[in-house]
Formats: structure tokens, C-alpha cells, sequence
């Protein structure tokens, strides 16, 4: 059952044309507009904090985009010019501090007890703007060194998350997987196109949010797909019996797991004897190696707080609780942090060139994209700056007896 590189493009391709007309037919029934009109006399207020690089890229686009300040409207009051002058600096100074410390205090806390991951992704969900800009797939792109050096805005964003399936998939070696588990799978995008490029296999995808897989089910009826399906489900609980699963794939879900070692002991309980897990997550830099510094945990305590993530750790520590299951052998690691950085900052700017979805939907929708666009740069700051890095770990579950060996790290430059 391998499959050509081909029929993989093939499938990309009938996706992207799928995902291209869905865009098209949400922007048609928000509205029409004169998109010239608007982009000749559009100014972008990005004045929140944390996205001066963003306005600086702005500023550099052209006469079309601009940063727009303002004026005090202290600046219209009767009087001195030195004292006008003052109160309007001290105005602004009050405004910026506040504006500061509504951005600064995050707004989606992990809840231990009721874990709203899947509530949050319920709402990120119904109110379709997070499938508008990101497509299908709620993970990062993969962007190549020859497409980085020749700028990340000339790359399709969203057929980069198609490569990056096709390297995770390529690099974890699995071989014509019959039964693929999809842990976490968002609202079924790579869960239908491994289900399309493995035609005679089985894909299930998990998710804690029944608002995504009805949204995941719909999409698999649309493209007429009967060898995928959905499910609510808890991953450090799953219903499934011991070795039930050739694949197991988990895109970007670790980061939302409480618990990190139950997340690997229960993915590799499901995995049968001779399968592959691959995982790709989020990762803290190892802290055993450089320890995190007070302002590296409120950064990060941010990051979890804003995105009701519980934890991250590093790379280093998912290859050792894979090596301490005593049952998979092969755990490699590897830094993928440089093709898929330029993701974080591509996703805002995709808002920028196409805002129009989040412009009619009115206040509410501008504050709440507004938060993202903030958190989306400090999230490229993180892993710019090394606090974060983009692991990626594997293994098998060898079958019989065996004896692990050292975890390996993959240093390969992408």
C-alpha cells in the first residue's frame, strides 16, 4: 500500500482546491466591497503591545498600509500650549498603560478541574475565523530554507501545512499503516488527507471538542471519505484496546495535555507492536541544560495562560518518557523550529491582506483577533529567541523482546 509521491500531490491539490472554494463562498456571503477602494484609504492601528516588528513589516509594505496614531483628545483643550502639551503626554501615557495591561493579562486560563480545552476549541470553532485564515489544519506550515530565503509571504499558507504532513509523515517511517490513529485532530484536516493518501486503510480522529468533530464529519461527508471517523475523546483515557493502531500521529496536542506522561504511556498502549508514533509539539528549551530565568517563566506562564495550555516541557523530556514506557525503542528527537517559525507571523499577516471576515463581524470579534495577533507575536518572540522550540519526537514499538537504547537526536539542518 505505499503510496507515490504523486498521489500525494494529487491529493494536496484536490484539497487546497477545496479549501480555496469554501473561502471564496464565506467571503461572498459576508459581503461585497470595493477591495481597491478600501486598501487605498486603509490604515492598520497595531499600537498594542508586543507587535512593533509587525508594524515595522507594515511600515516598510508600502503607502497602501500604514500605522496610524491617534491624536490625544486632550490636544483640542483651551490653553498654555506647555500645559495642553502635558496633559495630552500624560493622556497618552494612561491609555497606553491601560491598553498595556488589558493585553498583559491573559484571558483563557487552563482549568484543572473542568479542562476547557475543548470548550475553547467549541468557540474558536462555531465562529469559523480560525478555519477562514488557518484552513483545515490547526498546526503550523513547513516552509524550506530555499522558500525562507526567498520570504516566507511568497509561500502559500496554507498548502505549507501540507508539507509540513507530508515531512512529518516522511520522517517518522511509517510503512503503508493499515489503522492510523490521529490524536487531537482539530476539525479532521490531516486525519481526511492521510485517509485520502492511505485510501485502503482506517483513520480515526480524537478531539475533546463536539463542536469539532461534527465540523470534522461534515467535511469527510463533503469530500465523500468513508474510511475516516470522529470522536470525543479524552487522549489520556481513550476507550481503544492494547495495540489497536499500525500510526499513531499527534499534531500539536501535547501542548494541551495535564498530563504529559499519561499522554505518552497511553499513546503507546493503543500502538501496536511493530507501529510508529510520531509526535510534533510545542516545546520549552531544556531547562536541565539552561534553567529558565523568572522572566522566561512569566513569559511562558502567559503563553499557557492565554491559550488554556496547563504546561509545556522540552523535547529532551518527551524522549525520555518515551524511552522510560520500557516499550519503545528507536525515540529520536529533533528541533524543527526553523522551517516552521515563519508560521506565527504569516498567520497575521494573512489578516492583514484579507481582513474582511473579522471586520463585519463587529467589536467583539476585532478585540478578540486583536488578543490573538498579540499572542501570535509573542509566540514567534519565544521560539525566535530560543525560550521555545518546535520538537519533534518518534519511535517504535518493536515486537518481542528488546533493549532500549540511548534517545537519539536528529540534527539534520532543515
Amino acid at each position: 500500500m505505499q503510496v507515490s509521491t504523486n498521489a500525494l500531490r494529487a491529493s494536496r491539490g484536490a484539497f487546497l482546491a477545496s479549501h480555496t472554494n469554501q473561502r471564496r463562498s464565506r467571503a461572498a456571503a459576508i459581503g461585497s466591497f470595493d477591495r481597491e477602494a478600501c486598501a487605498e484609504s486603509s490604515t492598520i492601528d497595531i499600537s498594542w503591545h508586543g507587535a512593533d516588528n509587525v508594524a515595522a513589516e507594515l511600515a516598510a509594505a508600502g503607502p497602501k498600509s500604514s500605522v496610524a496614531v491617534p491624536a490625544p483628545p486632550l490636544a483640542a483643550l483651551a490653553g498654555p500650549p506647555a500645559l495642553t502639551a502635558g496633559l495630552a503626554i500624560a493622556a497618552a501615557a494612561v491609555a497606553v498603560y491601560a491598553i498595556k495591561k488589558v493585553f498583559d493579562t491573559p484571558s483563557r486560563t487552563y482549568d484543572y478541574d473542568d479542562q476547557n480545552v475543548g470548550d475553547e476549541y467549541d468557540n474558536w470553532t462555531s465562529d469559523g475565523i480560525l478555519e477562514y485564515y488557518w484552513g483545515e489544519h490547526i498546526h503550523l506550515g513547513y516552509y524550506t530554507k530555499a522558500e525562507r530565503d526567498a520570504g516566507y509571504k511568497k509561500r502559500d499558507f496554507i498548502e505549507a501545512k501540507y508539507t509540513f504532513i507530508d515531512k512529518m509523515l516522511e520522517w517518522s517511517g511509517a510503512d503503508s499503516p493499515e489503522t492510523v490513529l490521529d490524536v487531537g485532530c482539530g476539525i479532521g484536516g490531516t486525519s481526511r488527507y492521510l485517509a485520502k493518501s492511505y485510501p485502503d486503510a482506517r483513520v480515526t480522529g480524537i478531539t475533546l471538542s463536539p463542536n469539532q468533530v461534527k465540523r470534522a464529519t461534515e467535511l469527510a461527508k463533503e469530500r465523500g471519505l468513508d474510511n475516516v471517523d470522529f470522536k470525543v475523546m479524552n487522549a489520556l483515557k481513550m476507550d481503544y484496546p492494547d495495540d489497536s493502531f499500525d500510526l499513531v500521529w499527534a499534531c500539536e496536542s501535547g501542548e494541551h495535555m495535564p498530563d504529559k506522561k499519561a499522554y505518552v504511556e497511553e499513546m503507546t498502549r493503543v500502538l501496536k507492536p511493530g507501529g510508529t508514533l510520531v509526535i510534533a509539539t510545542w516545546c520549552q528549551r531544556d531547562d536541565k541544560e539552561v534553567p529558565l530565568s523568572e522572566e522566561d517563566a512569566a513569559r511562558l506562564q502567559f503563553l499557557y495562560d492565554e491559550w488554556a495550555h496547563p504546561y509545556f516541557i522540552s523535547k529532551e523530556a518527551y524522549g525520555s518518557l518515551c524511552q522510560e514506557t520500557g516499550k519503545l525503542g528507536d525515540v529520536t528527537i529533533s528541533d524543527w523550529t526553523a522551517p516552521t517559525i515563519d508560521s506565527w507571523r504569516h498567520s497575521i499577516w494573512v489578516g492583514v491582506w484579507d481582513p474582511w471576515i473579522v471586520v463585519f463581524k463587529g467589536p467583539k470579534a476585532w478585540y478578540s483577533v486583536t488578543r490573538e495577533i498579540v499572542t501570535l507575536e509573542r509566540m514567534h518572540r519565544a521560539f525566535a529567541d530560543g525560550l521555545m522550540e518546535y520538537g519533534m519526537i518518534k519511535a517504535k514499538k518493536p515486537v518481542g523482546f528488546f533493549e532500549s537504547g540511548p534517545v537519539v537526536t536528529d540534527t539534520e539542518a532543515r
